[in-house]
């Protein structure tokens, strides 16, 4: 097994405020990795930071894609390379169709790897073979970015883009969030469709219900930028019946 992401010590901050307090990560090919925690224990910051987020700042540790660091890579770079976050939040990108924005991300990827671009009318017969993954209809490839799409359209939309650019390892920041069970399915099994041998996914949850429908090889529990436990999928049931607070006391 190969080590894809791995993160030592990982210290970072926003402003003056240290979020992330020594954070230590290995995430290798195969694997599903599920991190809980309450509100404000660093979850969503720790996805930022990997992903090159620019309002974080690295205080001390490292970041290694591959067993090279990406500290200095902005975040297109790492996409490129095939580091994928999916928002918990997706942003709308007005006056650009989704078909353009995904043909423009994946000749991007492409020409990283030393391939070919695709032609529009290629890329659109390629991309229409993944619009089953997350059960999408062809004609949102014409509506703009995420505009006027539902919650669950949109989290839907992030899982394509995942499955259009064969991600080596993907961050997916709380894709549950706002979806009513029957997107929760559908977002859920486009993710186990799109889990190989060759790529991992990292998981940021609140609830255990997302891992009802996505088993974890490893579930992390992060209170005050650390994580303070790791276990087996078992350990998201427990968090589950017994709240955080009783981690305190263990």
């Amino acid at each position: 097994m190969q080590s894809i992401l791995e993160i030592k010590d990982l210290v970072a901050t926003i402003g003056d405020t240290q979020i992330l307090n020594g954070i230590n990560l290995t995430i290798n090919t195969g694997e599903i990795h599920a991190i809980m925690g309450k509100n404000g224990s660093g979850k969503s910051t720790l996805a930022k930071v990997v992903a090159g987020h620019s309002a974080y700042s690295i205080v001390s540790g490292d970041i290694l894609f591959e067993g090279s660091s990406v500290l200095e890579m902005p975040p297109e770079e790492r996409a490129r390379k095939g580091i994928f976050l999916g928002f918990q939040y997706p942003v709308e990108i007005p006056g650009v169709t989704n078909a353009d924005f995904l043909r423009l991300a994946y000749n991007a990827r492409r020409k990283e790897q030393n391939q070919e671009e695709m032609e529009p009318l290629e890329f659109f017969e390629y991309i229409n073979k993944k619009l089953s993954v997350v059960e999408m209809d062809s004609s949102f490839l014409n509506r703009n970015v995420n505009e006027g799409f539902s919650g669950g359209e949109k989290k839907r939309n992030e899982i394509l883009q995942m499955a259009i650019l064969d991600t080596k390892i993907s961050i997916l920041d709380e894709t549950d969030s706002g979806l009513d069970i029957d997107a929760l399915k559908i977002v859920a099994n486009g993710v186990n469709q799109l889990a190989t041998s060759f790529n991992s996914i990292l998981l940021i949850t609140h609830y255990q219900r997302l891992l009802d429908y996505i088993k974890p090889d490893f579930v992390h529990v992060m209170e005050n930028g650390k994580i303070i436990k790791t276990g087996d999928s078992s350990l998201a049931k427990e968090l589950e019946l017994k709240g955080y607070d009783w981690l305190k006391k263990s």
